[in-house]
Order: structure tokens, then sequence, then C-alpha cells
């Protein structure tokens, strides 16, 4: 039943792609003389096609494909132009000018311009503290945007910004004449605007068909104004376990994965596949409610001691071995190391010692019951932790089984709580973030800029991306000064003493920085990694050069 069910999930893929207009998967000849279709597996669904909405890396890779963007980054992590075509700033910092591609045209034939990357800032800018929310630090600072000409786009901003170019590479420019009439009012139509497939498209693919969970189909936008893909178009299959994604690429009916499981690199390699690995962007967390106002069911998790405890009753080599199987490295610091040379280094891991940890918690007063487990006040520390499908496939699952086994031994007991990723955000989000006590997950963070990181414990982020409950002034005024630090030195001390702050306060647990590794058929060449993702939020330009071998 379940090589039925693989079998059936991949020829789906083909079906779609040929309804979509693109040569169907078995059809070599047609692919042959198109430039062919790239078939990749992912294991993390598109959780919403709306850019106000979405929050996982996997819907921004796509916005990466079908929208413009002003700059992006090249194999090198250099910026490089996009729409822009080059850019200047003034002596003080504080005006950008854009200059963008003559005569572009959206996929529907209206004329894409410096009119629609103006809009799509203002309106972040104009609603960032409601329906934009998920996008407002890009626009920090921005007091203007305004297009003077179809080809330039001037930015003025309060103060000068330390990372305009990485800030404008994460904001995918909407076609104004879609999305101009749900921005009125007080924009709360920004977020119900399904956008669903077709998408009015300006980068160098369109999406023509989204089945969630399934597939998504994207072919060749004609009208893209940069370098013509060198293939006909693209699919992706989503996976909910790791080994029927692997069989389908080892049976060919894949072309590449994007995230190969540390299991299956040995097996992948003597197969033959291309198998490419380097740092990764991301860590894996355990989300310790710090919500003061959290439940008094586990209010006690706000206790420094109690956070103490469970740092070190963290067994990180061993998820590194037993999860990762080598492929990575133990966490300590909220910035991972592929993220270019921002983290800060003198933050180690904590120490693995359940002796330790159990004197902070004899020292906090909390005693062993009958069967072991503590209590705190009148009721046992006992805890529901939410495993979103992104942690409970997988190496997620292994390192959750360690952590559960060690923290029974300081007398703390967790119940997982299996939810997909959607109702996962929403659980750790409700009620202004009082009622979980605990999740496991991964949190991504830029190539090149250590921003987006930073930004997901804000106050500001709260309700948004912020799903620790942690809400500090300190670390709002460091996030406003790295922002404005213009002198890199200044900047990296600031972001080290962010780094510091988040290991002494424990929002998260900073489990493991697992390696990125890809995998592709060496039938396909070209397919040149960006950041470690050769289909990211950050580049268009691997899947641009992606070509049949030979």
């Amino acid at each position: 039943m379940r090589n039925r069910f693989r079998r059936a999930a991949a020829a789906l893929l083909a079906v779609v792609l040929a309804a979509g207009g693109v040569a169907a998967c078995g059809q070599a000849e047609s692919e042959t003389a198109d430039g062919g279709v790239f078939r990749f597996g992912a294991n993390q669904p598109i959780d919403s096609l709306n850019p106000f909405v979405s929050v996982v890396s996997m819907a921004f890779s796509v916005f990466e494909q079908i929208y413009p963007t002003l700059v992006q980054l090249d194999p090198n992590d250099h910026y490089v132009p996009e729409f822009a075509t080059g850019w200047n700033t003034s002596e003080d910092g504080q005006t950008w000018t854009f200059h963008t591609h003559p005569g572009a045209t959206w996929s529907d034939g209206e004329p894409l311009t410096a009119a629609d990357v103006a809009w799509t800032l203002s309106t972040i800018a104009k609603f960032q503290d409601g329906p934009t929310a998920g996008l407002a630090n890009y626009v920090v600072n921005l007091d203007s945007a305004t297009a003077p000409d179809a080809n330039t786009v001037v930015l003025h901003y309060a103060n000068p910004v330390s990372n305009v170019l990485s800030r404008l590479m994460s904001v995918p420019i909407l076609p104004r004449h879609i999305w101009q009439k749900y921005a009125e009012g007080k924009g709360d139509a920004l977020t119900t605007f399904p956008n669903t497939a077709p998408i009015v498209s300006g980068g160098p693919f369109v999406l023509v068909k989204h089945q969630p969970k399934q597939v998504a189909l994207f072919k060749r936008n004609p009208a893209y104004y940069g370098p013509k893909p060198q293939i006909a178009g693209f699919g992706i299959q989503f996976f909910s376990t790791d080994d029927a994604m692997i069989t389908a690429l080892k049976s060919h009916q894949l072309d590449a994965v994007q995230s190969v499981p540390a299991t299956s690199v040995g097996n992948l390699e003597s197969s033959g596949f291309e198998v490419l690995s380097s740092p990764g962007m991301r860590f894996d967390s355990i989300t310790v409610n710090a919500n003061p106002k959290q439940q008094a069911a586990h209010r006690e998790l706000t206790n420094p001691l109690v956070r103490e405890a469970l740092d070190h009753a963290v067994n990180r080599a061993e998820i590194v071995k037993t999860s990762l199987l080598g492929h990575g490295k133990p966490g300590g610091a909220v910035i991972a190391p592929g993220t270019a040379d921002w983290t800060d280094n003198s933050i180690k891991p904590p120490s693995f010692d359940l002796d330790l940890a159990n004197r902070l918690l004899d020292q906090a007063g909390y005693r062993r019951g009958p069967d072991g487990v503590r209590i705190a006040g009148d009721h046992p520390m006992d805890y529901p932790i939410i495993l979103p499908e992104d942690t409970y496939s997988g190496a997620g699952l292994r390192s959750f089984q360690i952590i559960r086994g060690d923290f029974e031994r300081i007398g703390v007991r967790l119940e997982p709580r299996l939810l997909d990723n959607a109702a996962a955000n929403e659980a750790a989000m409700a009620n202004k973030s009082q009622d979980f006590a605990m999740t496991m997950w991964g949190w991504s963070g830029g190539t090149s800029d250590p921003d987006d990181t930073l930004n997901y414990l804000t106050c500001a982020s709260q309700g948004i991306l912020n799903d620790t409950g942690y809400c500090s002034k300190e670390w709002d005024d460091l996030y406003g000064e790295q922002g404005e630090a213009m002198n890199p030195a200044d900047r990296h001390d600031v972001v080290n003493r962010m780094q510091q702050l988040a290991a002494r306060e424990r929002p998260l647990l900073v489990l493991d920085y697992p390696d990125a590794i890809e995998a592709h058929s060496p039938s396909w060449t070209g397919l040149t990694p960006v950041g470690g993702a050769s289909f990211s939020s950050e580049s268009k330009l691997p899947l641009l050069s992606v070509r049949k071998a030979g």
C-alpha cells in the first residue's frame, strides 16, 4: 500500500504538469526541445500564497521565483541587481535611488514599472502595525518610497539603515493593479486575499497550479525582463515523510530533493546522485514560553533557574550524533553559522549536566512527587510540547525522544502534541502566547545578514513571527541600534550583545545547527546553490541556470 501511494503521488506531478501546459514528465522529446521540466521534492508545504500571511521559508522561496525583487544574492553571497539595474546612495546614507528594467511587463501584459516597487514598499510601511506586520522589519525607518518615472525608485529613510540591500532582497514586488484594491481603508483585505494560482507574475516563472500539500507547478514566464530560464518549467512535489521523498528521487520520479535527511546522504552518494552540503542557516530549538502572563499551569517556566536547568538537560552532542549523523553542530547562539560571519563564537553550547540541572531545580524549590515528576506549586512539571510536522518527521522526532528521556531524569515530563505547521503556529500564538508551554521547531535566517533572526524576538513581532512569548525593551533597543549602526564593527558588537542576551534569558534553547544538504540527479547541471540552497528566498539564479546535462 505504501509503495502504491508513492507511485500515485509521483504520477500526480506528471499529470498536473501536463494539465498546466508544460510537457509531462514522461514526454522526453518535448522536454528536451524546450529545456525540460525540473522536478524536485520538498518536505515543507506552502502555508499561504499571500506574502502578508505566510511565515514559512518554502512560501517565500516560491515568491522569489514568481515576483520581482530589487536585488538578489549571487553564489558568492554578493548583492547583485534583479529588477533593479543599479543603485546609488546619498552621502548621508538616507536616500537610495534604484533604476529598474525598462519596458518590463507582468505575465498578464500589464506594465511592470518602478511604480509597482514604490506601491509595494509604501503599502507595507502604511500598514506595518496591522495587516503587513509580517514584512514590517523590511521597511524600518522608511519615510517614503516614490517613483518619479517608470524606471526610477527613490527611497527616503528617516535615519541611515545598515542593511538596506538585505531588507529589500526579501521584499516580493507585487503587481499594483492586482493588489491595490485590497489596500483600501485599514488594509485588512490584504490578508484575506488568497492569491490562488494561476498567479500574475513578474519573475522568471509563473505559478500555474497549486494543490496544497501535494504539488505546485511553474512554467517559464515569457514576459520576464531578465535572462530566459533554460528549463521550460519546474514542479515541486510535497512529501509528508522523508523516506517517500528519497524513494521518489532514487526511482527517478524526481530530479532533486531540497532537503536531504542525514540518514540518506551515504545511500544517495553511493547511488550516483550529486549531494551538496554546506553550513546551514537554520537552528533547531525548544521554545520555552517566556510570557510572564502565561497560564498558571506552567508559569514557573519563566523562572531563570528552570530555563537554565532545561538547557543543561539537553544532550546536544548526542542529538548531532544520532539525529543528524554528524551533519551539523551543537547549538548555542541564535545566529546560525551559515549566516555569513555573524555568529558569536564566544557563545558555547551549554554543557550537558543532569546533576547540575537537578541541583538548579532543587534550588528553585521544585521537589519530586511520588512518580518522580517534580511539583511546581499545585501542579506537576508535566508539559504539553507542540511538535509541528516539520519536527515530528525524521531527525526532529529522534531529537525529541532524546530530550524527552533526559528531561524525565530531572523530573520534567513532556507530552508531545503533533500538529501540522499552520495549526502549530496558531497554537503557539493563541491568546497572545499565553496558552502554550513549549514548542520544538526550527528557525531559519538569512545567508548574508542576521536581521531576520533578530527580528523574530522583537515585541513588534509578537503574534506575527515571534511565537516565544518573549518581549524585552533591552532587546528591542538593541535591535533598533544594530539597524542603524553603519560601521560594520559597531554593528557586529551590537549583534553579539543581542546573541548574548538571548543566551542568558533563554527564550529559545538552541539545540543544533543542521547542515543544509541537497541532492540532484547527475543528468542535470548548472544548479549552483546560493546560501546553500538552489531554491531559496534569496536568489533566482540557480533555477535560471539549471539545465539538462550534455
